[in-house]
């Protein structure tokens, strides 16, 4: 079987790889009968001549690949009819700017296999960057509070090299006496937890973190049983939030009106509360003024998140008495980080560890006869159609 790496087109380029060149060397140590063909890339942070040193070939025609692999959407015109592809398409949650894609990868008999249902039998994905994100976006954020409140600046993300360097940046900081919330513990939330273990900041607990004062920056990290309650009143769980989310109402102002600095590495599913509203952002008490949006739902549960923010403009300002972007600096403004690509200012970090996962748990189900069903359940095409589990989507691919 001969694996292909795309090269990634999309605009803005990604500088990310499914697998590194260590990542295929040991794919076919294990496995004799895979190879590997690596199509030449200007931007991949792992250059043509790693791939080549490795003893990977590298190649302007992958057409004789069985299966492709990239991270981000192949644009419609450079899609290879009658493949596999593996990348995130963005099309599972129905997002309108990808339906012609999706309907191109149907027309073109292709195989569609997403990064983003690759699960193990429980639901559990098996490939993310989310940890990643989490890294990314937890500097991003100090960054953010830094220019916001015009106390200290920070290097971009992009111009460092790994996750150490960028701790390292964020150990230098003299950080006043800040609270900052966490939401998440899933791979978003451990990433961005890292960070703030790793500068040594001191975490509390969600009664301190509501009720005292510090003399030096603390954070609380908190989960969706702390930041919903149940309508009625009774006592309600994480389990029953996830199954009833329409009985559970909102109960994050509380944090809302102690926090400097909200770092959003949360979850967010259909019919769930939000966390804050437009009116949440304008009441008098609503003291954030920096959010780093890691989860980045479009004008969902965090309202400011009015729109994702890009690696060269990474902040935006929200005016929530107009609900209107404006300057960040402007002193009604809440500052905004809502990039949606964090990973690829970590591409090399980003790559290994995606990489590291995708060769444990994916790699070893086209030789082993797909006993697991990981490939089965992330196939959403196939032969022009789309797979039951995903048939949800032919309303979304008609047009209604």
């Amino acid at each position: 079987m001969t694996f292909g790496l795309i090269r990634e087109r999309k605009n803005p380029p990604d500088h990310r790889a499914v697998l590194s060149p260590a990542a295929c060397q040991k794919v076919q140590n294990r496995f004799p009968q895979a190879h590997f063909l690596v199509e030449s890339s200007p931007v991949r942070d792992f250059t043509d001549a790693e791939y080549r040193e490795a003893g990977i070939a590298v190649v302007e025609d992958i057409s004789v690949c069985d299966v492709l692999l990239g991270v981000k959407e192949v644009p419609i015109e450079s899609l290879m009819p009658n493949k596999k592809y593996f990348f995130f398409s963005h099309t599972i949650k129905k997002q309108p700017y990808n339906r012609d894609l999706l309907r191109a990868i149907l027309k073109k008999n292709i195989e569609l296999y997403d990064h983003e249902v690759i699960t193990n039998s429980g639901g559990t994905r098996l490939v993310a960057f989310g940890r990643y994100a989490g890294i990314v976006g937890t500097y991003n954020g100090f960054r953010a509070y830094g220019l916001k409140t015009r106390s200290y600046e920070l290097p971009k993300a992009e111009t460092l090299s790994d996750q150490q360097a960028l701790i390292y940046e964020l150990g230098k900081l003299e950080l006043p006496p800040v609270k900052i919330l966490l939401t998440g513990r899933g791979r978003v939330g451990s990433g961005a937890k890292e960070m703030l273990d790793g500068m040594g900041m001191q975490k509390v607990t969600v009664q301190d973190y509501l009720t005292k004062n510090y003399p030096h920056p603390v954070y609380c990290q908190i989960d969706a049983s702390f930041y919903n309650k149940r309508k009625d009143g009774s006592r309600g769980s994480k389990e029953d939030f996830i199954a009833h989310p329409e009985g559970y109402e909102s109960n994050f102002f509380r944090f809302a009106k102690v926090t400097d600095l909200y770092i959003a590495g949360h979850f967010y599913g259909n019919g769930a509360p939000y966390l804050i509203t437009r009116e949440d952002a304008r009441h008098p008490d609503f003291k954030i003024r920096v959010i780093a949006d890691i989860s980045c739902d479009i004008d969902g549960p965090v309202a400011p998140t009015i729109r994702a923010s890009t690696i060269a403009e990474p902040i935006f300002g929200y005016n929530p008495h107009t609900e209107k972007e404006t300057d960040f600096l402007k002193s009604e403004a809440i500052a905004v980080m809502s990039v949606d690509n964090l990973p690829a200012e970590l591409p090399r970090d980003a790559s290994e560890g995606f990489g590291a996962a995708f060769v444990k748990s994916v790699i070893p189900a086209f030789f082993n006869g797909d006993k697991d069903g990981i490939l089965e359940r992330a196939r959403m095409t196939h032969k022009g159609k789309l797979t039951p589990r995903y048939a949800y989507l032919q309303d979304y691919v008609d047009g209604k």
